[in-house]
């Protein structure tokens, strides 16, 4: 595999070497330049991570070729249509604009010329304006997929339903290409914005069985770990095993670690308990030994509900030099959750009932409420409350204390990721 990736690599620069001889000599068409770019974008869509320094320097290459054109040169269709997937391919917008704005265009072609600069600035409201009407299965093929994305992008706000409909249809006429590897993390990504499990999970099988090694795959972790979490109740968990089941060791671990610290910050305890599974599971098959960051997440979303004995007892058999910055802040604060609920808090007067103190203890502290203490616990109807003893609304106000402090330290934790 590696020894293929090397020989790709390798015919990927002597084609740009060749190319830029070739130009200094006698300069190359740039519907010619263009197409080299497209097959380059294809290897990586196919993994080829070392293609993309050569994918930057071929754009350059391009970009000083179509400033030296001519206003004749794009007489040749084959030319302009270069430069609209020039365009639509991570291109100069200005040269783009400077060519443009200078061509006699007309009907579709201004439409769609127009619609691609307002995109590259940035102005999806004009672009989506200017290519009303403009239908890409209408249009020459090597544009299509690129025009169909792009009304896909720009439609995705005011339009979620349409935008997906566009975004199908360029994976459509591009398949196997780097523009149906964009359209399915934006397919993922609507997909969650509209709380829509099943297309979610769908378009993220389809990615994992694809696309799971293009240099883009880290941007489609981000989005499934978000979708996961975000999406709830709603999403089968055993539909989620099932694609991560078809990643490599490496990749599976990394998003179930990803999964267990999500869920250890945002107390979703049944989704922690799937991740710690397919983690457990993992490391049953390759023999690995148990990773630092499961102990870790696993633990912290104990930290509030068990003896906070035995939960100090297994933070402290981490070695935190195997976690990252953000984990060991993520530590960090766990000790410092448990420092504060074994701390006693002071009330200021004798407790009721006397009893065995721990030495060093003052005689105006009173032992704290249990840390097992539910967060929704049944409260007492407004005539109970007004009969409540004072120790009563002082246990109240503490616990209100303390969950105020933990759910700062959660807050804080948002921060780091990895």
């Amino acid at each position: 595999m590696i020894g293929a990736s090397r020989q790709i690599a390798a015919a990927a620069a002597l084609t740009i070497i060749a190319s830029t001889a070739q130009a200094e000599l006698a300069p190359l068409e740039p519907y010619q330049m263009v197409r080299s770019l497209q097959l380059l974008q294809d290897r990586i869509a196919d993994g080829d991570h070392a293609a993309l320094p050569m994918q930057r320097k071929l754009i350059e290459l391009i970009d000083g070729r179509l400033l030296s054109t001519r206003l004749s040169d794009y007489e040749d269709k084959r030319n302009f249509r270069a430069l609209l997937v020039y365009a639509m391919s991570g291109g100069n917008p200005r040269t783009v604009a400077s060519i443009i704005t200078k061509l006699p265009l007309d009907g579709t072609d201004a439409r769609i010329s127009t619609g691609i600069i307002e995109y590259l600035r940035g102005q999806f409201g004009a672009a989506t304006e200017a290519l009303k009407g403009v239908d890409p299965r209408d249009i020459e093929t090597e544009v299509a997929a690129f025009l169909a994305l792009v009304k896909g992008s720009v439609m995705a706000s005011d339009d979620p339903a349409a935008s997906l409909k566009y975004l199908d249809l360029a994976r459509v006429i591009g398949p196997g290409t780097l523009v149906e590897e964009a359209a399915l993390r934006r397919s993922i990504a609507l997909a969650i914005s509209q709380n829509d499990a099943d297309r979610f999970l769908r378009a993220c099988e389809q990615y994992v069985r694809r696309f799971l090694t293009s240099p883009y795959a880290t941007q489609f972790a981000d989005s499934f770990v978000d979708g996961v979490t975000s999406l709830g109740n709603t999403i089968h968990l055993e539909s989620v095993a099932s694609i991560i089941d078809a990643m490599n060791h490496e990749k599976g671990k990394v998003i179930y670690l990803r999964l267990a610290r999500r869920a250890a910050i945002d107390q979703m305890t049944d989704l922690l308990q799937f991740a710690r599974s397919g983690l457990e599971a993992l490391a049953a098959r390759t023999g690995d030994e148990t990773d630092p960051r499961a102990l870790l997440y696993s633990t912290v979303a104990t930290v509030t509900t068990e003896d906070v004995d035995a939960v100090r007892v297994r933070l402290e058999t981490i070695d935190s030099r195997r976690l990252s910055a953000g984990d060991r802040m993520l530590l960090d604060a766990a000790f410092r959750i448990l420092d504060e609920v074994s701390v006693l808090p002071a009330t200021g007067r004798q407790p009721q009932t006397p009893g065995v103190q721990p030495a060093g203890m003052d005689a105006g502290q009173e032992l704290m409420p249990l840390a097992s203490e539910p967060e929704t616990a049944t409260g007492p109807t407004p005539a109970e409350a007004a009969e409540l003893p004072p120790e009563q609304d002082e246990s109240d106000a503490f616990i209100a204390d303390m969950r105020s402090k933990l759910q700062s330290i959660d807050d804080m934790l948002q921060g780091p990721k990895e």
